[in-house]
Order: C-alpha cells, then structure tokens, then sequence
C-alpha cells in the first residue's frame, strides 16, 4: 500500500471529520442514530468523524447525505465554479484552437 500521508493531509481529515461531527451534533443525532441512518457501522463513523484510516467514499457520501449537504459537497468540486477552473478551462481551450 502506498503511504500518502502528510501534516496537511492529516490536518484536512482531520478538520473535515470534526465539521461532519459538528454538523452531525447540531442536528441533534448520535453517533449510533446516524450510523443506522447512513448504514455504516459505528466504527467507520468514528473513522470519518476522527480523520483517519481509510473510509470508502461511498461511506462519506452516505454520511453527508444524511446531514443535508452531499450536492452542496459534489458542487464544490466542480471546476467551473471557481476561477482557477474556468481559467483552466479557458486556457485549454486556447490551446486546442
């Protein structure tokens, strides 16, 4: 297995897994509640909730759906909503004319 770890991805995980808990929390649902909810086990919350290991991303998709905010999260992800994304686009297609 490749070891991809690094302060910053650690510091990612681990800031990404305390908003999931505090989002979780402000919902008023326990940690069980929302394991049944998202059919994961309790373990891979805490996982996800703690930053570490290995969770599969379908498991984090479950747990965002859960909370309200899984379409919000996939749209971050889309470069033509930022700046660097259009630009990027832009200068591809400069490229290829």
């Amino acid at each position: 297995m490749v070891q991809r770890s690094s302060p910053a991805r650690e510091r990612r995980l681990a800031r990404l897994g305390e908003n999931i808990r505090k989002w979780r929390q402000l919902q008023g649902m326990s940690a069980s509640e929302m394991s049944r909810r998202a059919h994961i086990t309790r373990d891979t919350l805490r996982k996800i909730e703690n930053g570490t290991g290995s969770p599969r991303i379908d498991s984090l998709i479950a747990v965002i759906t859960v909370l309200g905010f899984a379409d919000h999260f996939i749209a971050s992800a889309d470069p033509f909503t930022t700046d660097a994304g259009r630009s990027l686009a832009l200068d591809r297609a400069h490229v290829k004319s």
